[in-house]
């Protein structure tokens, strides 16, 4: 018996969580999907053969299917858990498909921050960082030097950030763009700021949600929603990682000199009472 349950979906990629409860030590019949995928096991191990390959799977090594490919599978150990991901071909760059995966503490990580990440609400940034990180890790990609178009990209990146841009919705929009791939991007502006494109992006959501709470916005829900976030819950955890406080609290803090009392000029009659 297998059943998913998606974490994320969009139009470039798709995490899933599948749990099989099968336990039958004969290969399964041959099927065929027509996506590229990673998968990583959580719990639990089983047994992969595709174009006359065999291998077991755990939590120590993953593998890379593709369309093209024709797979079977057992598993005489029981159940398992896995974290599916799939990808648009421009994502699948620098991916093999029909290969296992060894699961190296670093992709083991990865993979822990990408489900921290689609548990967080961030899917447009947070969570495709996370997936693009994954993705580097797993096709061994070194780091590569800053070319001189890199400070370009990265302030062009700023500009559309910064200025709202309908672009700017989600990384993969953004990087087609700025007419790069979404690991180049987020690469270089990691390298270029010192921060990645997610917690620089939420920076300046921050800065704006300031401006709006000085100004007197009345309702969070609308301002959460205004400024992109996926819910009111999301913006609050968001604020309070960059400030140490929530948006009520800024509320206090950020009122307007002509709705508090200023503490640095005196009181109605305080001159008087001097003289």
């Amino acid at each position: 018996m297998l059943s998913a349950v998606t974490l994320a979906t969009r139009p470039e990629f798709a995490v899933a969580t599948v749990v099989c409860r099968s336990d039958h030590t004969r290969w399964s019949a041959p099927e065929a999907r027509d996506d590229h995928r990673m998968v990583l096991v959580r719990r639990g191990r089983f047994r992969r053969s595709a174009d006359g390959s065999d291998v077991d799977l755990d939590p120590t090594v993953g593998y890379l299917g593709t369309p093209v490919e024709e797979e079977r599978f057992a598993h005489p150990a029981g159940g398992d858990t896995c974290t599916s991901l799939t990808f648009t071909p421009r994502l699948w760059d620098g991916l093999t498909g029909g290969k296992s995966v060894y699961v190296d503490a670093r992709i083991d990580l990865a993979h822990r921050r990408l489900l921290a990440a689609a548990v967080g609400g961030d899917i447009d940034y947070a969570l495709t960082e996370e997936l693009l990180r994954l993705v580097a890790a797993a096709a061994g990609k070194p780091a590569e030097r800053p070319k001189p178009a890199d400070r370009a990209l990265v302030a062009a990146a700023r500009e559309a950030i910064t200025e709202e841009a309908s672009q700017t919705a989600d990384l993969c929009s953004l990087a087609r763009h700025l007419k790069v791939s979404p690991y180049r991007l987020s690469r270089v502006f990691s390298q270029e700021m010192g921060v990645s494109l997610t917690r620089y992006r939420n920076r300046v959501r921050v800065g704006q949600a300031m401006d709006r709470l000085t100004q007197g916005e009345p309702s969070l829900a609308n301002l959460a929603t205004d400024l992109g976030f996926a819910d009111q819950a999301h913006m609050t955890r968001t604020i309070r990682e960059h400030l140490h406080h929530t948006p009520t609290a800024l509320r206090r803090l950020l009122g307007s000199p002509s709705a508090q009392p200023d503490a640095l000029s005196p009181g109605p009659g305080a001159w008087t009472q001097r003289r």
